[in-house]
């Protein structure tokens, strides 16, 4: 037997969805449930729901037969009892194999989401009347009964029963044997084959959502089908009658004036027993709002509905009694509102396809009403974006940007949310995408993308495999930054500031996953700075403000702009009045990493080390190593592993000494972020962490104070104490975790009982016995001094 392959069986896929008749209904037999004009002049309505006059048949040069039985039907038993009250005879036809096999797919094997049955049944009532209107042009007799053309819906919860009607170009009985009793001749049965060894294979497929089986699907839901319809071209109208579970189906002509249609197709779903839910006008309701809202005909559901009046109440005896003491009083009637409650039809898919129409045509307040009506959003988004994509790829979309970010703040997180529908044809497919058509970081970006480019039924695979999405998807991400450059660029600031309070860190995970739009995503990143501590700033602004001999974007990485303003490595640069970024959120500074440049200006972290401000000398340079080169051995000396090295500061002025981080190695913010991680990799943390430079200020007291210590006594115990206690500071106050702060905590205590002690009065004995004093011997000889008298001498 020969296999198809995928490739195949896509084409297979491409070929059928173009011939395919996806629609196909069954006969109703009640009268209740149809509207009929309450005017008495007016003319009976009926209403019919499949779409006609397509075949789920490709054209093929001669049937399939297999080599050794030729069209084997497959055997179902029946759990229906369909019962056809009607005298009229009708005939017993029996599936070609493909259908019965298919149908078994169907019910038994491949279809998760029963709603979507709704859905295919609906499409296909639309194209029947598509197919009218496009006939009545060149055909107009075809459109001589004046009816309306639309779809109507009609449940009857208590026995589980749709009907969906529609008044489209109906079937003859012939196209009711080819539509409804073959999808497929030749190459079929491999088809299916192929499909149920994928399936067994474990693979995810939706053959509905994938391949759109049209008709079929409403035996998800149905134990037994009823097709009622009548084409223009005919004058009988023909029934179909087919049961979930059997073999082969019925056809026999409507004899019942009651049940007669001008034109167009009555459905009828006779629900499972576990299906009859579908039945609740609220649930179809939702259904038509959620899947088939655009569709270019009106859709009406039979609602209970209710209006209020008044209503005379009987009065109290008593009451009474006492009102007629009184003659003159007026006498008035008591009443009472009450609801009353009467069935009728309802338009459900109100709402036009804003994106069909010419943006230019498009009012400001239509995109709003659009916007809140299909999000159910209470605030109008910051803009919207309206656009047709020509050429390779043709689709329609309207993006918008929301006012604010969704409850859940885990969106960032998880792409999967429901922001973009996708139509096809003006027909809900889907809104459940993992990345297909914008990335995580764009997320956010609510709207609806219709394309006639993709199958009518697409499921998750296709679209991760289609050349069309792929391209789809970098359109659709160049308009969503367009759209939010305009925001950025637009004279009301305070809107950009709203969107980035609410989206900012998106934008910088998308510098983190998106290096392909780093150009894109970079001019609307916001910073404080050094010079702009209330306001953010953004990279052009920063550019704009540099010094003319400045090569480089300065920044660090802090927990707060407090921090980072009072942070020692800021020094030196405030001095020379140069910029710097303030990178306060956690996730700045592997956005800023990432990125690497901005116009041709490299990032640089002024907390790591060989920071080069453009002002070296190497002479004064050289003389100061010489100077204090003695003093910076001794401090490493002492220190030991703590340090990488020890070295002289170009960035302090103010501060005794600093500790720096290598060049490629953490930062102080990246360590301590690192380290509060709840799944971190401790591991990693003493090899990123390992090396730290001690920088000193040569100018500072301390440090010339130090280096006499160290060329006069450098086992002097107080200096070494000193260098330990500087280390601890400089590791606090460049950002760094303390790895004992019990230890630090005590050296401060003492240092400030040492220089605290009887300055404001008497020590007391416990204090002078803490007090450690080890320059003065534990005991000194007291002078004897002679006694002298008053004006005399020795």
């Amino acid at each position: 037997m020969h296999r198809l392959s995928k490739r195949s069986v896509k084409s297979l896929l491409r070929s059928s969805n173009a011939a395919r008749y996806r629609d196909v209904a069954a006969p109703i037999s009640s009268s209740h449930f149809f509207y009929q004009s309450a005017d008495a002049d007016s003319k009976g309505r009926w209403y019919s729901v499949l779409t006609s006059g397509r075949c789920d048949v490709i054209e093929t040069a001669k049937p399939f037969k297999s080599r050794n039985e030729p069209f084997l039907g497959c055997r179902f038993e029946s759990t229906a009892a369909a019962s056809d009250t009607s005298d009229s005879p009708s005939e017993k036809f029996e599936y070609q194999a493909e259908v019965s096999r298919l149908m078994d797919l169907i019910v038994n094997s491949l279809y998760s989401n029963k709603e979507v049955f709704l859905r295919e049944l609906i499409s296909n009532a639309s194209d029947a009347l598509d197919k009218l209107r496009f006939l009545g042009v060149t055909e107009p007799e075809l459109l001589k009964d004046a009816v309306d053309l639309d779809i109507r819906i009609q449940t009857d919860k208590d026995n589980g029963i749709i009907t969906i009607t529609d008044s489209g170009i109906g079937m003859t009985r012939q196209e009711l044997v080819d539509c409804l009793g073959t999808i497929a001749q030749s190459g079929t049965a491999k088809f299916l084959k192929a499909l149920k060894d994928s399936k067994d294979a474990g693979a995810d497929s939706n053959l509905i959502g994938q391949f759109g089986v049209g008709f079929y699907s409403a035996f998800l839901v149905s134990e037994r089908v009823e097709v009622s319809t009548k084409s223009p071209k005919s004058d009988k109208q023909y029934v179909w009658v087919g049961e979930a579970n059997s073999s082969t189906y019925t056809i026999r002509e409507e004899t019942d004036p009651a049940k007669q249609l001008p034109r167009g197709t009555r459905l009828t779903l006779y629900l499972k027993r576990d299906d009859k839910g579908y039945a609740h006008p609220e649930r179809v309701e939702k259904l038509v709002k959620n899947y088939s809202q655009f569709v270019s005909f009106p859709i009406y559901t039979w609602q209970e509905k209710g209006f209020t009046k008044e209503v005379e109440v009987d009065e109290d005896p008593s009451e009474a009694k006492k009102e007629g003491e009184d003659e003159t009083a007026e006498k008035k009637k008591k009443t009472k509102k009450v609801v009353e409650k009467y069935w009728d039809w309802e338009l459900t898919n109100e709402t036009q396809p804003i994106w069909l129409r010419s943006p230019k045509e498009v009012s400001k307040e239509d995109y709003n009403e659009f916007y809140k009506k299909t999000f159910n959003e209470y605030l109008e988004p910051l803009a919207s974006s309206h656009f047709t994509t020509e050429g390779e790829v043709e689709f329609r979309s309207v993006l918008f940007v929301p006012s604010v970010s969704g409850m859940g703040k885990d969106d960032m997180i998880n792409p999967k949310t429901k922001n973009i529908r996708l139509y096809v044809k003006r027909v809900f497919i889907s809104d459940d995408f993992d990345g297909e058509l914008f990335p995580r970081y764009l997320s956010f970006i609510k709207g609806v993308v219709d394309s006639n480019d993709l199958p009518l039924n697409v499921s998750r695979e296709i679209l991760q495999e289609s050349r069309i999405v792929r391209i789809m998807r970098k359109r659709l991400v160049r308009k969503a930054f367009e759209m939010i450059q305009g925001i950025a660029l637009s004279e009301n600031r305070d809107d950009y500031e709203k969107f980035w309070e609410n989206f900012g860190k998106h934008l910088k995970l998308g510098c983190i996953e998106d290096r392909e739009n780093h150009k894109r995503i970079a001019p609307l990143l916001r910073f404080f700075s050094s010079q702009s501590e209330n306001e953010m700033i953004s990279l052009d602004e920063y550019v704009e403000n540099m010094k003319p001999d400045q090569k480089d974007i300065y920044y660090i990485a802090s927990d707060s702009v407090t921090s980072a303003r009072n942070t020692p490595f800021l020094e030196k640069l405030l001095e020379k009045d140069l910029e710097v970024l303030f990178l306060v959120d956690p996730i700045d500074e592997v956005a800023v990493q990432n990125i690497k440049a901005f116009k041709e200006k490299n990032f640089v972290d002024i907390s790591k080390e060989d920071l080069d401000l453009g002002d070296k000398n190497e002479d004064k340079e050289k003389e100061i190593k010489q100077e204090f080169g003695q003093t910076c051995d001794w401090i490493k000396k002492r220190l030991g592993d703590k340090v990488a090295s020890v070295q002289i500061s170009s960035r302090l002025s103010s501060s005794p000494c600093v500790l720096v981080s290598g060049k490629f190695g953490w930062s102080a913010n990246m360590e301590r972020l690192m380290k509060a991680q709840t799944v971190g990799d401790t591991s990693n943390l003493e090899f990123m962490r390992s090396r730290r430079v001690f920088e000193i200020n040569p100018e500072h007291p301390i440090i010339r104070t130090l280096t006499e210590a160290c060329r006069s006594t450098p086992d002097d115990e107080e200096a070494l104490r000193a260098i330990d206690l500087l280390y601890d500071a400089a590791l606090v106050s460049s950002g760094f975790t303390p790895e004992n702060p019990a230890q630090l905590g005590g050296k401060i205590y003492e240092m400030m009982n040492f220089a605290l002690a009887g300055k404001w009065g008497t020590v007391p004995e416990y204090q002078q016995q803490a007090i450690q004093q080890p320059h003065i011997p534990e005991t000194v000889e007291a002078e004897i001094v002679e006694p002298v008298e008053a004006g005399g001498q020795k």
